[in-house]
């Protein structure tokens, strides 16, 4: 595969990606990065999203049946999906103790775990304190 020419709307697109604090959705992408780029299209962002993740610069997650997007190499998180405002942030402490190999009972190996912890997030704590 030929490596891709860097244009403004990828670097912003990535960028976005990068300093999100959990994955995002499409919609998000495309929200935060009009930010800088008024006129960007969703198309552009679902290409440049096909892009970064043949590259291996992110990957998709679903969560709540919803595809999102982060960076790869964060190495071994969890999420976080606040019921209150629906953002999703990344864990980077595992909840679980759950090493691979563990055996459960009736033979269930484990080869791997992903956890989704739901509630309100900060913001929407203070914001129900506050009303």
């Amino acid at each position: 595969m030929s490596a891709a020419r860097s244009t403004r709307q990828r670097d912003v697109i990535a960028r976005v990606l990068h300093d999100a604090e959990g994955p995002l959705a499409v919609g998000d992408v495309l929200a935060r990065a009009r930010t800088d780029l008024p006129a960007l299209g969703v198309a552009t962002v679902y290409r440049t999203l096909k892009l970064l993740t043949e590259q291996g610069r992110i990957h998709p997650v679903t969560l709540d049946g919803e595809t999102r997007y982060e960076p790869s190499g964060k190495g071994h998180h969890h999420h976080f999906s606040c019921t209150g405002c629906g953002r999703v942030f990344t864990l980077h402490t595992c909840p679980v103790a759950l090493p691979s190999g563990t055996v459960y009972p009736g033979g269930f190996v484990v080869e791997a775990h992903e956890v989704t912890l739901y509630g309100r997030c900060p913001e929407c704590v203070q914001g129900q304190r506050a009303g």
